[in-house]
């Protein structure tokens, strides 16, 4: 199917979940996740009318970004994010996803700082504790959330999370009931609430409609929109 039919599709899952879970659908933002996508197919879910078009890889950003393929659309970025690559980020991205670490948070604020600007950002959380992925612990998020709340070109916006791939979307139901969970404790914990912490971004093409019973804000989702990705190729 076309990737407009595709994303109409996905659209009215993201509308009766909502409904479902007694939201408003206007609540729910759908981010593209546009890994491995052709600059004319990008161009193809914008006119579709995407809104926000979500990259994993830097590179990727870059190149698409060149190409003008996101007019039209805002940009997050929602992959795996190395230090010595942010400086390719601000001032492209409107909300970095995939803020884990101290180390990282620190490096976003400087670049940000040469900027000139504010950068919005997510602090990841590694739920399940897997080796594999990165992320802040649990107890090491209220301690990231103050560090940004001291930094001026940084704004802890909310919390995201990959849960352990999962055979039925249920299963990943506890996951993000422990996110919003931790995102409630947090806002509480900062008193002045200076991060302004209303988005939890959790959910994906297989699991977004559990995601937005458990109070997901913001839902990515690739293979639902554009269909199977082909082969990713290694990183410089």
């Amino acid at each position: 199917m076309s990737i407009s039919t595709n994303l109409s599709h996905v659209v009215e899952e993201i509308r009766a979940a909502a409904l479902a879970a007694g939201r408003d659908p206007a609540e729910i933002t759908l981010v593209a996740a546009t890994k491995t996508q052709s600059d004319d197919t990008i161009r193809q879910a914008i006119a579709a009318g995407v809104a926000v078009c979500g990259e994993n890889r830097v590179q990727e950003l870059t190149a698409h970004w060149e190409a003008g393929a996101y007019e039209g659309a805002r940009v997050h970025f929602i992959g795996h994010l190395q230090t010595n690559k942010v400086k390719y980020l601000v001032g492209k991205v409107d909300l970095i996803h995939s803020v884990s670490s101290q180390k990282l948070l620190l490096e976003i604020d400087r670049q940000a700082a040469k900027a000139g600007l504010v950068q919005e950002v997510l602090l990841e959380v590694n739920l399940a504790q897997e080796p594999s992925k990165s992320g802040f612990l649990c107890s090491q998020v209220l301690p990231a959330a103050r560090l940004a709340a001291g930094l001026d070109h940084v704004r802890v916006r909310g919390l995201m999370c990959i849960p352990p791939a999962a055979t039925f979307p249920e299963e990943n139901l506890p996951f993000f009931h422990k996110l919003k969970a931790l995102a409630v404790d947090i806002k509480e914990e900062m008193g002045d609430n200076k991060t302004d912490m209303t988005i939890l971004s959790m959910g994906m093409s297989r699991d977004f409609t559990a995601a937005i019973a458990a109070g997901a804000t913001h839902v990515r989702v690739g293979t639902a929109i554009f269909g199977p990705r082909s082969p990713i190729p290694p990183s410089p």
